[in-house]
């Protein structure tokens, strides 16, 4: 694998350390008065989501990650993983429950994700920034509160819960931010 020496480090670059792939989420250049250039750098497990903070000084490399983004879209839930296809290769790719649970509570079948690879294995996904979906379940709002801050809970059509306003009823589409959960505002049109 190619080296990236530490006068080319910059946010965003994937790399290995110990075998993992991790992702340098910021870095800093620090030059002290005497001796080496010193890089702070902050990289964070794209496996496992956890921070490393390690000095690097001007001579060192670390070796790059065979990371690779493809689009994609979710399949199905097989009672264990997920399951999507890649939309260059058109394979059907897994990703087990525990990995993107809390990503998916928002994604229906059919949804465009972004896929992560590395060494040609999915290792994570990015759903996309929002979505639209159906409101299933909510309580009417009640008579008078009619106050712009005022929020209830509504079920979705995936069964995921979100605070909505107290206009929304039953059969409205909302969109919502599928990170955060958070609802962004009515779907007017189709």
């Amino acid at each position: 694998m190619p080296q990236i020496n530490a006068g080319d480090f910059r946010k965003g670059i994937k790399v290995i350390i110990e075998g993992s792939p991790y992702e340098m989420i910021d870095y800093k250049f620090v030059k002290p008065g005497k001796g080496q250039a010193l890089y702070k750098t902050k990289l964070r497990n794209l496996l496992t989501a956890s921070l490393l903070d390690i000095t690097y000084r001007s001579g060192d490399s670390l070796e790059a990650a065979d990371i690779r983004n493809a689009d994609g879209m979710y399949s199905y839930f097989d009672g264990s993983a997920y399951v999507f296809m890649d939309n260059e290769s058109f394979e059907q790719v897994t990703l087990a429950a525990d990995v993107c649970k809390d990503q998916m509570q928002y994604i229906k079948e059919g949804e465009p994700i972004g896929l992560l690879y590395w060494n040609d294995q999915l290792i994570s996904i990015t759903p996309p920034k929002h979505v639209v979906l159906e409101v299933t379940y909510t309580v009417p709002a009640a008579k008078g509160n009619t106050a712009t801050n005022v929020t209830k809970p509504a079920t979705v059509e995936t069964g995921a819960e979100v605070g909505v306003p107290a206009f929304i009823t039953e059969g409205d589409r909302i969109r919502i931010n599928a990170e955060t959960g958070e609802y962004l505002g009515r779907e007017t049109g189709e």
